[in-house]
C-alpha cells in the first residue's frame, strides 16, 4: 500500500510539473521565459560555431566600431541608433562621434507587453527577441516612440517607463507632423473576404496610414488599398498575381514601409505642404497625396526595386533609399537616388563602391544633414556611414555586440538636431535618478 501510495505520489507531481509547464509556456510565466533564453542563447551558439547566426546578427571581417577619416568633416552632433542589442534584446541608444553611448533603453517585448489581445495567435512573441523595433522618434522632452514591428506602438520615458501602449499591428516607420502628431503604418490582417475587393483572396494584409495624437489616440486611418482603387490604380492591387486569366492575389499585397509629410520649410511646387509620401516596398511603388481629399499627386512604379525611406527634397522632388535587391543575400548594390515628379525622370546620386560599400537587400534609410551630408543607414550589414556631397566616406558606425565580429542589424539612423546635446541626456538621467 505505501509503495502504491509513493507512486501516486510521484505520478501527481509530475502531472501537476508538467501542466504548469504547459500554463507557463502558454502564457509566457516565470520559468518560460528563463528556459527560452538559455535554450536560444544556447542554440544560437552552437548554429555561430557552424557558421550560421540568426538574420538579424551579421558577421564583420572589421574589428573596430567606427572609423573617422576626417572629424572636421563631420556634421556635429549625437546620432540616435534603433538597433539590435546583446543577448537578443532590441535597444535604442544615443552615441557620440566616438561610438560612445551616451543613453539607451533596453527594450525586451516580453517586459513591456505581457498582454497582448489585439494580436492574432501565429504572431504573439514565444521567445527571445520576439520581435525587433522598426520605426523611432525622440521627443522634444526625451521620450521615445518606436514600433514593435508588426506587434504595436509604445511611448517610453526618459527613464524607460511605459508612459502609452497603442494596441495596433505598426511597423516600420514612426515620423511626426507639423501639428506634433505621428504618421504610423499599420495594417489588419483579413481572414475573410472584403466588400469591394472580390480579387483580395485571404488571407491577406492592407496597410493604413494611422495619424496618431502624442497621447496615442488615432485620430485617422486610411487603407492603402481604398486610396490606390479610389484613384483609378486599381491595377496595382493585382502585380503579384502570376496567372493569364485571373487576377486574385493573396498576403502581403504592399508592404507600406514609410510615410512621411512634406514640411513647412520647403517652397511648394506639385507637392504642398502636408501632403503625404508613401514607398509601397511590395510594388515598388512610391506615391504623393493629399490626406485632406485624398488624391494622388504623383505616383511612380518600377524606377526603383523594393525601395525604402522617400524623403521629400523640394516642391518637385524626392530622394529614395533604392534597395535594388536584384542579388539575394547581403551582397550586391544600393542606390540613393532623384526622382523628378515632374518629368518622370530618376537620377542617381550615391551607390556603392569597392571602397565605400553599400548595400542593404531590405530595410534600410537616408538622412540628408545640414551641412550637405549624408547619413546612409546600411541595416542588414548593422552599419552607419555618412558621405561627403564628394562622396567620400567621413564616419562609419558598426554596431559590435559580444563577440567583436559580429554586429546586431540597424533598422535606423538619424543624426540629432542641436538641443539634443550630452548636457540634455545628462539633465535627463539626474531627474530619473531622483524619482
Amino acid at each position: 500500500m505505501k509503495m502504491f501510495e509513493k507512486l501516486f505520489f510521484i505520478a501527481s507531481c509530475i502531472m501537476i510539473i508538467f501542466s504548469l509547464g504547459i500554463i507557463s509556456n502558454k502564457f509566457s510565466l516565470f520559468p518560460s521565459r528563463v528556459f527560452d533564453y538559455l535554450y536560444y542563447n544556447s542554440e544560437q551558439v552552437l548554429k555561430s560555431l557552424n557558421g550560421e547566426l540568426p538574420w538579424y546578427y551579421v558577421k564583420h571581417e572589421m574589428k573596430q566600431p567606427q572609423t573617422i577619416e576626417n572629424i572636421s568633416e563631420i556634421q556635429p552632433g549625437l546620432t540616435l541608433i534603433t538597433s539590435m542589442g546583446t543577448s537578443f534584446i532590441p535597444n535604442i541608444k544615443v552615441i557620440n562621434q566616438h561610438g560612445v553611448t551616451i543613453k539607451s533603453w533596453q527594450l525586451n517585448w516580453f517586459d513591456i507587453w505581457s498582454e497582448s489581445t489585439h494580436i492574432p495567435e501565429n504572431m504573439i512573441p514565444k521567445s527571445l527577441p520576439g520581435t525587433h523595433i522598426h520605426g523611432s522618434k525622440l521627443l522634444s522632452n526625451g521620450d521615445i516612440l518606436f514600433n514593435f514591428e508588426n506587434l504595436g506602438l509604445v511611448r517610453v520615458d526618459i527613464c524607460g517607463n511605459v508612459v502609452w501602449k497603442l494596441s495596433r499591428l505598426t511597423h516600420h516607420s514612426v515620423n511626426q507632423s507639423v501639428t506634433g502628431d505621428f504618421w504610423i503604418p499599420s495594417q489588419i490582417r483579413y481572414q475573410n473576404k472584403l466588400e469591394g475587393f472580390p480579387n483580395l483572396i485571404p488571407p491577406f494584409k492592407d496597410d493604413f496610414i494611422l495619424k496618431v495624437s502624442p497621447k496615442g489616440d488615432v485620430l485617422k486611418e486610411i487603407s492603402i488599398a481604398s486610396l490606390l482603387r479610389d484613384n483609378g490604380y486599381e491595377g496595382l492591387l493585382y502585380l503579384s498575381t502570376i496567372k493569364s486569366r485571373d487576377t486574385s492575389v493573396t498576403g502581403d499585397l504592399f508592404h507600406l514601409n514609410d510615410i512621411e509629410e512634406f514640411p513647412p520649410h520647403l517652397k511648394e511646387g506639385l507637392f504642398s505642404h502636408g501632403d503625404l509620401l508613401v514607398s509601397l516596398r511590395n510594388i515598388s511603388t512610391v506615391l504623393v497625396f493629399d490626406p485632406t481629399n485624398l488624391e494622388i499627386k504623383f505616383i511612380s512604379t518600377g524606377l526603383v526595386t523594393r525601395q525604402h525611406d522617400p524623403d521629400f527634397i523640394d516642391g518637385n522632388t524626392i530622394s529614395v533609399f533604392d534597395n535594388n535587391t536584384s542579388v539575394k543575400g547581403r551582397r550586391g548594390q544600393s542606390h540613393i537616388v532623384f526622382i523628378d515628379a515632374l518629368s518622370g525622370q530618376k537620377t542617381n546620386y550615391f551607390s556603392g563602391t569597392n571602397k565605400i560599400p553599400f548595400y542593404s537587400n531590405i530595410m534600410g534609410k537616408h538622412q540628408w544633414l545640414n551641412n550637405g551630408n549624408l547619413l546612409l543607414t546600411e541595416a542588414m550589414n548593422g552599419r552607419l556611414i555618412e558621405i561627403s556631397p564628394q562622396k567620400k566616406l567621413v564616419w562609419e558606425y558598426i554596431n559590435f555586440v559580444d563577440n567583436p565580429a559580429v554586429a546586431g542589424i540597424i533598422e535606423g539612423g538619424e543624426r540629432l538636431s542641436e538641443e539634443f546635446d550630452i548636457n540634455f541626456f545628462q539633465q535627463k538621467q539626474q531627474e530619473c535618478e531622483v524619482r
